[in-house]
Order: C-alpha cells, then structure tokens, then sequence
C-alpha cells in the first residue's frame, strides 16, 4: 500500500515539475450561454430583443447577492444588477428587451440590440472591485453560443 501511494504521489510531482496543467476551478458565476442572434427579422419588437439573451450560473454552493454586478458586451454596453441572489446552482436570464424582472430571469430593458451577431464578448464583473469574473467570446456562426 506504501509503495502504491508513494508512486501515486511521485507521478503527481513528475506531473507538476514537467508543467501538466492544473484543472482551473470554475468561476463563481458563469456565463453558460448567450443567444447573440434572436430568431427572424430583427425588428426591435419586445419578442424579439428578449429572444436575445446572456444565462449566469451561480456554480458555487453559496448563495451569490449579485446586486450592483455589471454584465457587459466589448462595446462597453453594461447591465446593472438591482438586488438578487443567486441560489446555489442555479441560473439566471438577462434579456435584451423589457419584462418583470424575478428570481431566474431579469430584463435590460433596452430597445435595440446588445450582442452583436458577427462576434462579441460577454462579461460578468463583480460590484466590489469590479473584478472581472468570467468571459465568453463568440465569432460568426449560428445563433448562439455555450460557453465553457
């Protein structure tokens, strides 16, 4: 049992010491999906602008107060979070267009288009530092994107 557990540690030191990446942790929130292209013409109608939308997961075990978190695109858009908590494992959905905001989906209230078809960056940053929390990027493709 000695010898397997030494040979189990020295395979982990060979593995540090010829540089192996470490599995990085997943952020505390993270962007799970965007839908940067909502389906048909692109009219500005409510229905159309919230079938553009940014999904945040809350992958910790933690409850997260996102109140002041600052979603935002490259161009420098940015949605504002009021006071929400983020149950642990859960979701949230910010939508382009106006609604009553809830628990799981919220509304930027805009009334043009935030994310742009042809490539974009999504990113959450947290209200205290506003340090940046998580991104994901996306070139031409379809209408939407998973994000890692």
């Amino acid at each position: 049992m000695r010898l397997l557990l030494r040979t189990a540690a020295a395979t982990l030191t060979a593995a540090a010491l010829i540089g192996m990446p470490a599995q990085a942790a997943a952020p505390a929130v993270q962007i799970i999906k965007v839908y940067y292209d909502s389906p048909g013409k692109d009219t500005r109608s409510s229905t159309s602008l919230n079938a553009e939308y940014v999904v945040l997961k809350n992958t910790t075990r933690k409850p997260i107060q996102m109140e002041k978190w600052i979603l935002r695109d490259k161009t420098g858009y940015k949605y504002r979070f009021l006071a929400l908590v983020l149950k642990p494992g859960k979701t949230v959905t910010v939508r382009t267009g106006a609604g009553d905001d809830g628990t799981s989906t919220v509304y930027w209230n805009r009334g043009q288009y935030v994310w742009n078809n042809d490539g974009d960056t999504a990113s959450i940053h947290r209200s205290s530092d506003l340090k940046k929390i998580d991104t994901c990027s996306w070139g031409r493709g379809r209408a939407w994107t998973h994000c890692p």
